[in-house]
């Protein structure tokens, strides 16, 4: 009982806890060049913001690529947004795009190039490395690192993720159990991020995502229900459970991932290392909400942390009922 209570107050702590300026910050940056016609590309730059500022970041394209248009800006949904065309003289191939200011951030930049070939290059600028020189093909070892990265990433800060599989450590009490439960939930949400990516099975993203939101309430009221005494499916048969919503989050993985796009010459590849990311992102959180659980646990505070469990189950309850109106509302 202990363990379980320390969970819910970690995160609980965690939700409260991000400041909103940092949570903006480390949102990934986007840019995108699609070419149009010999050497000519359009351009879409999308870089986090916070009301009407927007990080201190640009994109710098090779010397050779002159405006042919004027940016044209806009403010969506908390990101600054342009989009305009370049020609460039010699094309991209053995070109370096860098973006000044990455450096001073906690944000990254994927990069996506697409040419009329019908081949496509994806890379991750991170504060670290904020430039690149575009390679006339791109390597696997390119394609791996790229989308292993963006599947940690995407799993770390989809909030919405990480409460349904907190949840679901909340109510497994086994660890036998718990691995069934968690391989249940790998399994479902592999097979639909593969179905839906590779164009097998089409579900729009809409009511997706408010389910997702319906499964979270689902779980922290079934958790309610358990401390009154009165358990139900989910801590009956928790790995059904994981299976049949974890479908539904397959394909919200697939949402995701259809944003950015995948390397038409190394599908398989992109999407067997992207659900590698998401795996190993899961298990990182796992791994270190079992670990503070267990230290806190030897803390031995028992009274507050029952009452701290209460507390973090109704505000995750609270907060997916939000979810779920607020995405149903934007059918």
């Amino acid at each position: 009982m202990g363990r379980r209570i320390v969970f819910s107050l970690f995160w609980l702590l965690q939700i409260i806890a991000i400041p909103a300026s940092v949570a903006d910050e480390i949102r990934p940056g986007y840019l995108e060049l699609k070419e149009n016609s010999q050497n000519v590309f359009s351009v879409l730059w999308k870089v986090p913001a916070r009301g009407d500022k927007k990080l201190s970041l640009s994109a710098k394209l090779p010397p050779g690529c002159q405006d042919k248009t004027q940016p044209h800006a806009q403010l969506i949904n908390n990101a600054y947004i342009q989009r305009w065309f370049v020609s460039c003289d010699g094309g991209l191939i053995k070109q370096s795009i860098s973006i000044p200011g990455l450096a001073a951030t906690n944000t990254d930049v994927l990069v996506r190039l697409e040419f009329r070939n019908g081949t496509s290059q994806s890379v991750l600028l991170t504060p670290s490395k904020n430039s690149f020189q575009v390679p006339a093909v791109a390597s696997s070892q390119q394609v791996i690192g790229t989308y292993t990265w963006l599947g940690i990433t995407h799993i770390l800060f989809g909030i919405d993720h990480l409460l349904f599989v907190f949840a679901l450590l909340l109510i497994v009490k086994s660890k036998r159990l718990l691995l069934w439960t968690i391989t249940a939930f790998t399994v479902a949400h592999s097979l639909t991020l593969a179905g839906a990516t590779l164009g097998l099975v089409y579900v729009p993203q809409p009511p997706v995502e408010a389910i997702i939101a319906l499964s979270i309430l689902f779980l922290a009221m079934e958790i309610v229900h358990g401390q009154r005494g009165r358990p139900g499916a989910a801590t009956r048969w928790p790995w059904m459970v994981a299976f049949i919503f974890g479908l539904l989050h397959g394909f919200g993985f697939a949402g995701a991932l259809a944003e950015v796009g995948l390397p038409q010459q190394a599908i398989p590849l992109a999407l067997i290392f992207f659900n590698v990311g998401v795996e190993l992102g899961q298990l990182m959180f796992i791994a270190i909400v079992l670990a503070l659980g267990w230290v806190l646990h030897r803390l031995q505070q028992q009274k507050f942390l029952e009452k701290a469990e209460t507390v973090a189950m109704y505000s995750i309850g609270s907060l997916a009922s939000f979810w779920l109106f607020e995405r149903i509302s934007a059918f």
